[in-house]
């Protein structure tokens, strides 16, 4: 962990540099966690949402952080976790059978005037959006993120292996919609 990680944490412990500790910490993160979110939600507004809940979170749980892993690690595992929280409310709200959640993904995509992809991303994002949850979240990981393996079974509690097997799967499923449309 970087010594600016390592301060911040100490100053959030400290009830006279919380908040500017919070801050801080806010300020770091914010961008890279907001891609992480986007990128399972889909939306702009909904991951500004995801965003906002994140850091109360956070807020509400830095006594709990016991330092095992970095920071960033812990920060994108509860984001990672609220975005899922996120889309499996949805699904409940609106009484979504689990298929149509690729479909749901899709208009978000779509209709956000956000979205700045040719055909080639808009395309692959589609293909993505047609993974299950799980294997989508691996997908993202590894293939935008490159993140190590080693730090994705910390963030998603999994091992190395189910990784690796889930990001496999996810690849071929998107070979195989890439290769069928047009």
């Amino acid at each position: 962990m970087d010594t600016d990680d390592r301060q911040i944490i100490a100053d959030l412990r400290l009830d006279n540099k919380k908040d500017l500790a919070f801050h801080m910490l806010v300020k770091k993160y914010q961008e890279r966690l907001y891609w992480q979110i986007r990128k399972i939600v889909m939306n702009h507004e909904d991951a500004d949402d995801v965003l906002q809940n994140t850091f109360i979170k956070v807020w509400k749980s830095i006594d709990k952080f016991r330092e095992e892993s970095s920071l960033y690690t812990w920060l994108y595992r509860i984001a990672t976790n609220e975005s899922l929280t996120f889309l499996n409310s949805n699904r409940r709200r609106s009484f979504m059978p689990i298929n149509d959640v690729s479909d749901y993904l899709m208009k978000n995509l779509m209709s956000d005037p956000y979205f700045e992809g040719d055909y080639i991303q808009l395309k692959l994002q589609k293909a993505i959006l047609k993974l299950p949850d799980k294997q989508r979240t691996v997908f993202n990981m590894k293939y935008f993120d490159e993140m190590k393996y080693e730090d994705m079974s910390k963030i998603l509690d999994t091992s190395v292996g189910a990784l690796k097997a889930s990001y496999h799967h996810a690849a071929k499923k998107i070979e195989e919609y890439l290769k069928n449309t047009d």
